[in-house]
């Protein structure tokens, strides 16, 4: 094949065996079970490209835009028709039509890889058969697309494009497109290969705690079991049961658990949240097995098999031991990615979206060439662990997750280990689809304890020296509890600080017994009963329906300081008569605010998942007692934050002890 200014070099001809260990990231398509819209992930059918720098050809039809120096490139489908997907990793592009592989699943990278791996290249290696043309692009960091290089094909054969990751230092990907003239082109297979063999070995103990999602978790195990790739990849694959919902009860448990072998575990133990179950998969890794690496997965989720592949080979080619994270696409709106990446403020100690990056972004509106933001590399400080894959020799030198049970201790391990010297790097293209955040009430559920409790320890292991920032940011948080009536979240909140005040040894103590004082705690409180429908409570007054208008948010300081004041006042006025028992207004969740409810004095407000409602009542004397009690408690915290920091890092190395876990947790539950 003809070099490119930008190719590199072919190098020695690799083996098989050492092809496949080369292997870097497979061209897949979607499963015939997929939903239309993941098709976006995989292929880009979209009706142009933009080329700067290019002009057009006979083989190449297209306009010139001489204002903006821009070639446009017709992506031409003859009688609307489009690519057919022949199997996982075979398509048919029908005659006088181009399809463009500049994909979510199907691109490469190549920022990530220049950064992170050993590598100076990378081959794009496709075995195709027909007649039309192969085109490579790479992207600059600001989104503009580059053409590398052209082949035209006229028969069987295989394909060996190199390119080299020079160009990339911020930012880019390379991709291809296939373009058929008079007869059907096919990809019979093809992919992005190193041009080395992996150093290392390719075995990986996969882990998914489970609590009473047994079918989800019998969808994993036969995603894992029936790619031969993938299995062969597998040491083991360990699933704590925490639940009374058991996985080997489960329809079809039987043929996955047949696909793995003896290389499926099954632990049953109470239910000890995520950091128990993930910690007992790190445990049963190390202490049973040989795997290099420790892959861990959320049980409720939809895994793309290949994403396994991926992260083992981008952790295998790195140029440091590293964790490698795969992305979250939303299980509610398949074509839609949650985050590029998270980070940790570290003035509010709280996460939030990498720097220009956007979160829930839909590839079946914006393809990823439209998408510039998303050409630029993002860079973390941890990956959450809907699937975040650890080295043998990180879990060893960092030790266990924290007992926590659920929240932040994915964030706290990301963070520990970076101190250790081991970065994370969250990798496009390695993803499962989740249930997306924007569907669940965890900030203001039983869950309020957890993400308030664990964020004060995370912050007082690696937080700042002055938590005033962090603090304020937590009044504030407060405040808009107690507009939104959610008397039982801030009655969580307080519950968290105490427990923070009282210090790191009761953590183990509380891995099997938080969860039922919490859900205690919040059924105390008339907001954290969840009911059915609004149907089954009082209809609101007459006359409500037509006042049925839901408030702009404050814009602006003024405005904002404005709905503040008023919110406060309305909370000095005694409750209208009558609202603890109607509700004045039923209010959908996308208009539960609290620039709204702060104003009403009893409100049944829908879930986000739309599964039921909360009756939500204004109790005057509750409001300003929670509020004094929550101002005395954050001062607390400030008052004896120095101490308490001291105490937190001096017991660390228990808390992560892989012996400790031993002792005080899994000794308990064979």
């Amino acid at each position: 094949m003809t070099s490119t200014q930008e190719a590199a070099g072919t190098g020695t001809e690799l083996t098989a065996r050492e092809l496949e260990s080369a292997l870097l990231q497979r061209i897949i398509l979607p499963r015939p079970a997929d939903p239309t819209t993941v098709r976006a992930l995989y292929l880009d059918e979209g009706t142009s490209t933009s080329l700067r720098s290019a002009a057009p050809t006979a083989e190449r039809p297209g306009t010139v835009n001489e204002e903006q120096d821009e070639f446009v490139l017709h992506l031409t489908t003859a009688g609307g028709r489009r690519a057919e997907v022949l199997s996982r990793t075979s398509v048919r592009v029908p005659e006088h039509t181009e399809t463009s592989f500049a994909a979510y699943f199907n691109a490469f990278p190549a920022s990530y890889w220049r950064r992170w791996s050993v590598l100076d290249a990378v081959h794009l290696r496709l075995r195709v058969r027909g007649a039309g043309r192969v085109d490579v692009y790479r992207s600059t960091a600001r989104g503009v697309p580059i053409h590398v290089h052209g082949e035209p094909v006229t028969s069987e054969g295989v394909l060996d494009v190199p390119v080299g990751l020079r160009p990339f230092e911020d930012g880019g990907w390379i991709w291809f497109d296939l373009s058929s003239g008079a007869e059907p082109l096919e990809l019979l297979d093809g992919g992005w290969y190193a041009d080395r063999a992996a150093p290392g070995r390719a075995a990986v103990t996969v882990g998914m705690p489970t609590f009473n999602r047994p079918s989800d978790c019998v969808n994993t195990l036969r995603a894992l079991g029936e790619d031969p790739l993938v299995r062969d990849v597998l040491t083991a694959v360990v699933i704590p049961d925490q639940g009374t919902s058991k996985v080997r009860q489960q329809e079809g448990f039987d043929e996955a658990a047949a696909l793995l072998g003896d290389r499926l575990r099954i632990i049953d133990q109470p239910n000890l949240g995520g950091s128990g179950g993930y910690s007992r998969i790190m445990y049963e890794a190390l202490e049973h097995t040989d795997a290099e690496f420790i892959l861990f997965m959320d049980d409720d989720v939809v895994l793309e098999p290949d994403s396994v592949l991926r992260a083992l080979a981008f952790a295998r080619f790195a140029r440091t031991p590293m964790l490698v994270g795969g992305q979250m696409l939303s299980l509610q709106a398949r074509s839609h990615l949650h985050a590029m990446g998270e980070v940790v403020d570290r003035h509010t100690f709280f996460w939030q979206l990498a720097p220009n990056t956007e979160d829930d972004h839909d590839f079946a509106v914006d393809s990823l060439r439209e998408t510039l933001w998303m050409h630029r590399r993002t860079d973390v400080d941890y990956n959450a662990w809907w699937m975040c894959l650890i080295p043998r020799v990180v879990a060893e030198q960092v030790g266990q997750p924290l007992p926590l049970f659920i929240k932040w201790d994915d964030c706290e391990y990301g963070l520990r280990a970076g101190a250790h010297g081991f970065p994370t790097a969250t990798v496009p293209g390695v993803a499962i689809w989740h249930m997306s955040f924007v569907e669940k009430d965890d900030s203001s559920d039983w869950q309020a304890y957890f993400h308030a409790r664990n964020r004060l320890v995370v912050a007082a292991l690696h937080g700042p020296d002055d938590p005033r920032a962090m603090l304020l940011d937590s009044l504030k948080r407060t405040l808009r509890h107690l507009f939104l009536l959610e008397y039982s979240a801030i009655a969580l909140h307080q519950m968290a600080m105490r427990d923070f005040l009282s210090g790191p040894k009761a953590l183990f103590g509380s891995l099997p017994t938080a969860l039922g004082e919490v859900r205690a705690e919040r059924s105390r409180h008339v907001d954290g009963t969840v009911h059915p429908s609004a149907r089954d409570l009082p209809e609101p007054p007459i006359g409500a329906l037509a006042a049925q208008l839901w408030p702009e948010p404050p814009q602006g300081r003024v405005a904002q300081v404005k709905a503040l004041v008023g919110a406060l006042r309305h909370q000095l006025r005694p409750t209208a008569p009558g609202a603890a028992e109607r509700p004045q207004r039923n209010v959908p969740a996308e208009h539960g605010t609290w620039f709204l409810l702060s104003r009403l004095d009893g409100a049944t407000v829908s879930t986000s998942d739309g599964t039921g409602v909360t009756f939500r009542r204004r109790d005057r004397e509750e409001f300003w007692r929670l509020l004094r009690t929550s101002l005395g408690l954050h001062r607390q915290v400030q008052r004896s934050w120095p101490a308490l920091r001291r105490r937190y890092r001096d017991g660390m190395g228990e808390l992560v002890s892989r012996e400790a876990w031993e002792a005080q947790v899994f000794s308990r539950y064979r």
